[in-house]
């Protein structure tokens, strides 16, 4: 069925392809023809209205208002027309035009009274999103600033969680990672002014929205169908974000704002600070741009476990629980600066950059217990376990982490568009280069001490799922000796750099033709992608047998329970190069660890495509198909640690732990035909019909193709590998949307779809435990990650969006935004590493149900806003069978938020961020029950500030 969907959608590109000639000939020979364009403004003159309707009424056809608010019409036959506009928030205008035998005729539109508030404001985002919704080619959402840029949100990611079918991850209590319809974040792509976004993480594709500050962002488009210019890799969906420019307002635009936020945790202020503008130096060129800063100061307390067993007497227990006490300092440096040029009414350039850095400081005290020596615990209760050192041996491990990372993310961007006699061309040159890097970390600072016959018991209290609480009795008072814990190793991070950096160019054109029944455009393009991602790890680790927890005693700031003595934020450094002659280098380890991560995956892709687009004022088909091209060099070690004793690869017997390092190279290419059509159709006056069908994929995560191979030998032989997979291929997937819309009034609308994605290729972590051989590599164990079946997803979303200004006062200030989204997303995986016996899982990352509102009002100076987002349950990790897969648990969260006008230009703010206190739980269902794996909590944020507009 997919299939033979594909091959209409190609036929009837093709049919259209031929037929557009003869219809541009029979034109062309009939009488001479000339552009009608213009701007669509508001009432006040503050901003363009991107997404408005215009439509020529005899002639049936329609544009949309680009983000400058220009529209053209090319080859418009001389004669008198009605020229209709139509944008949400605002009665529809018209107004009579007659256009010349001669020239270019041009005609501005003004939407709107003065006393209407099209662009500032709550119901400013509103009215624009409504509007850009109904005017988009496909599924879309759209969240924007208003006109003197402000965001409806202060953090990009909560923005984004109002939009249908949108989540967002959280790391540590703040959003980073957009899952689209419940799906991975590794399935969406990201683009920043048509840049295609490289990731700061050595081991990702995803970008997370943290590290860009809101503050320099002017909209987001979430685009959940596909059309042949767009780049194929996406089936969750394609973010595309937006930087301010300056003909994007018909004012200039100066804003300033300053911001305090409090966490309750930290009990500490936390500032932040932005300066963005916008303005026109002349008619024709035009300067924007903006800077902010942001420290912000937290804490948060966890619990993790591991390695869940059922002991021999029946008790229930992790072989190892550890308690976290996290203390962060973050700080983003986000700029962008933007120049457009209009070179003549018929070209426009733009040069675009931005520069982001996101540095974090993190602290992290940890006390481990590990019981992996005990069979069963010494004795059971019904809501715990208690283990004695009298009956077996554990270990109590206290570490410090001191960790500073560095994010970068910059990109420029030259490009511009030419519109002249009915044709069209766009063109730009672009690169991007994201890099994460981290030095002089100690990571960690590891102590232990080890307890045998000493009688000391640990009871652990499992009676709250997410909070064990454990107790010591007997020998505390060596449980308690910072003295008695020895240093075991100190893990010196010297370099961790990942590099990722992307050249491009593209080019399109086309060529629109009046039919007698609307618009038809011919159009193709070209682009190229020259993307490098490389990864370089230098790590050493120290041992002294001098050094004791006592030497590096802190204080903690963990709220759950007592889990000293801990480190101090600093103590283990201060002591590591005070007495650095002390230590002494662990070479094996030094050496296995720092060459087993390092890759480098060369990635060139080449695109073209052909589509042909057919407007009406009623229906509008875009056909084509789009070829992609991919290239791969792909680099990496193959890196094998044997032990004293194993047998080397030459024969020999090992004298000592031995590591052998080699290095293997690949390349590989492939293509891929992506047809897609999609059909807008107005039933009638505000109800939209969509449908939407395309091929896409999304290529492996660079870090899976690299041919990183880790193997241990031991001294029976026995070999346990974890291997990169340079063979794996892209996911691929039949996309269908379907949605209808529905525009009741110029302050309201309701839309409902469907959508089904059928997707080959998934790639899982597979887990052997029989022997085998990969790539010429021999294993008793292994962990390899594999292209799975096919998966399937389908689900519907809702949403509703209403600005009740009919109520009579004070109510007619009142607004609400829902939405809600069902997905079933399936696939099956190897059990046990058996590709003969699959087992059916949730595709990893995806919720059943999302859910999002916002109560807000909005009259006079006073805006309040109360939102919710609510997501359910998400397999998270795949485990060797199905009690030990990783879930994270659902996700309920309230924020509120509230603006006042002061005077005219001065505007004082306050948010209350996460009210509910929502906490992080991940789980897995081992023996019939829900056995911790991760909990954390974070507290409530308050922000405050102030914003001022000249």
């Amino acid at each position: 069925m997919i299939s033979s969907f594909g091959i209409r959608s190609r036929l009837l590109a093709g049919a259209m392809l031929l037929a557009t000639p003869a219809a541009a000939w029979a034109n062309d020979g009939a009488s001479p023809a000339n552009d009608v364009t213009g701007t669509v403004t508001d009432a006040s003159g503050t901003a363009a209205l991107q997404g408005a309707e215009v439509t020529i009424v005899e002639l049936g056809i329609t544009t949309q208002a680009d983000s400058q608010g220009r529209f053209s019409f090319g080859d418009v036959a001389p004669g008198t027309y009605t020229l209709r506009a139509r944008y949400q928030g605002s009665p529809v205008y018209e107004a009579r035009i007659t256009v010349p035998e001669t020239g270019v005729l041009n005609t501005d539109i003004v939407m709107g009274a003065d006393s209407e508030i099209l662009v500032i404001g709550q119901q400013a985002n509103l009215f624009s999103a409504l509007q850009r919704k109904r005017a988009a080619d496909g599924v879309s959402s759209v969240i924007t600033r208003d006109a003197i840029g402000q965001f409806p949100d202060q953090n990009v990611a909560e923005s984004l969680r109002r939009l249908p079918g949108v989540n967002v991850l959280n790391d540590q209590g703040e959003g980073r990672f957009v899952s689209v319809r419940g799906l991975d974040p590794e399935l969406n792509s990201s683009s920043l002014n048509g840049v295609r976004l490289p990731a700061p993480e050595s081991d990702v594709r995803s970008v997370a929205l943290d590290v860009i500050s809101s503050d320099i962002i002017e909209s987001i488009e979430v685009k959940k169908s596909l059309t042949p210019d767009m780049d194929a890799d996406t089936i969750g969906a394609s973010i595309e974000i937006n930087t301010v420019s300056a003909f994007d307002r018909r004012r200039d635009l100066y804003s300033v704002k300053l911001e305090g936020s409090y966490n309750d945790y930290a009990n500490e202020v936390s500032p932040k600070g932005s300066f963005d503008f916008a303005t026109r130096l002349t008619d024709n060129f035009g300067v924007a741009g903006g800077i902010s800063y942001y420290r912000r100061t937290f804490e948060t307390d966890n619990i993790e476990a591991d390695d869940w067993v059922e002991g021999d007497n029946g008790g229930i227990y992790a072989q190892e629980v550890q308690y976290r006490d996290y203390d962060v300092e973050r700080e983003r440096l986000s700029a962008s600066l933007g120049f457009d040029a209009r070179l003549s009414d018929t070209t426009t350039l733009y040069l675009r950059g931005i520069y982001s850095q996101f540095d974090d400081q993190e602290y992290r005290r940890r006390t481990t217990f590990d019981l992996g020596d005990f069979d069963a615990a010494s004795s059971i209760t019904a809501n715990g376990v208690t283990f004695s050192d009298n009956d077996e041996e554990f270990t109590v491990e206290r570490d410090i982490k001191d960790r500073w990372e560095s994010q970068k993310i910059r990109s420029i961007v030259f490009g511009g568009e030419t519109d002249t006699d009915g044709w069209h061309a766009e063109y730009s040159a672009s690169w991007a280069k994201s890099s994460e890097r981290e030095d002089g970390s100690l990571d960690p600072t590891q102590f232990e001490r080890d307890f045998d016959g000493d009688g000391l018991t640990i009871a652990f209290d499992y009676s709250d799922p997410m909070r064990p609480i454990f107790t010591a009795s007997g020998n505390t008072a060596d449980f308690l000796d910072p003295a008695g814990y020895e240093l075991n190793d100190i893990e010196y991070v010297a370099l961790s750099d990942a590099q990722d950096e992307e050249y491009a160019a593209r080019f399109d054109l086309g060529r629109s033709f009046y039919t007698g029944g609307g618009e038809v455009t011919v159009q193709g393009g070209f682009k190229g992608r020259w993307r490098t991602k490389e990864y370089n790890k230098t790590v050493a680790f120290y041992e002294n047998d001098a050094m004791t927890l006592a030497d590096a005693l802190g204080t903690q700031t963990y709220r759950i329970q007592d889990i000293g003595p801990v480190g101090s934020y600093t103590g283990s450094r201060d002591y590591f190069f005070d007495n650095f002659g002390d230590f002494e280098l662990q070479d094996i380890d030094s050496v296995f660890d720092s060459a087993v991560e390092d890759y480098r995956v060369d990635e060139d892709v080449m695109a073209g495509y052909l589509l042909a687009r057919y407007d009406s004022t009623f229906l509008r088909v875009i056909g084509g198909v789009r070829y992609e091209h991919t290239s791969n060099y792909i680099r990496g070690n193959i890196v094998e640690l044997y032990e004293e004793d194993a047998t080397l690869p030459d024969g020999s017997i090992a004298s000592d732990d031995t590591v052998v390092i080699g290095q293997r190279e690949y390349d590989r290419d492939y293509g891929d035909w992506l047809p897609s059509l999609t059909i807008r159709w107005e039933a009638t006056d505000g109800l939209i019909l969509r449908a939407a069908g395309s091929r896409s994929l999304v290529r492996p995560k660079l870090s899976k193709l690299a041919p990183r191979f880790a193997v241990e030998v031991n001294d029976d032989d026995e070999r346990e590998g974890e291997f990169g997979n340079p063979d794996l291929v892209p996911y691929k997937a039949w996309n269908l949307d379907l949605s209808a819309e529905y525009y009741f009034s110029q302050t309201g609308g309701i839309s409902a779809g469907f959508f089904y994605k059928d997707v080959s290729n998934f790639i899982v972590d597979v887990n052997y435990d029989t022997p085998g051989s990969y790539l010429g590599l021999a294993y008793d164990e292994a962990t390899i990650p594999l292209n799975g079946d096919s998966g399937e997803i389908y689900g519907f979303e809702f949403s509703y969006s209403q600005v009740y200004s009919f109520l009579p006062a004070p109510f007619d200030g009142l607004l609400t935004q829902i939405n809600y989204t069902y997905t079933d997303a399936t696939g099956t995986v190897p059990t046990d590493g058996d590709i003969t016996d699959p087992r059916e899982i949730m595709l990893p990352s995806s919720s059943k149900h999302t859910f999002n509102a916002v109560i807000g009002y909005e009259k006079g100076p006073v805006s309040l806003r109360l939102s919710g987002t609510y997501r359910d349950r998400y397999l998270d990790e795949l485990g060797d069978e199905a009690e030990t897969d990783r879930y994270v648990d659902d996700h309920f969260q309230l924020d509120l938020t509230g603006k006042v006008w002061v005077t005219d230009n001065i505007q004082l703010f306050g948010e209350w961020i996460n009210i509910t206190d929502a906490e992080y739980f991940a789980y897995q269902n081992f023996m019939g029950g829900q056995r911790l794996l991760q909990f954390e909590q974070y507290g409530s944020t308050v922000k405050f500030g102030t914003r001022i507009k000249f």
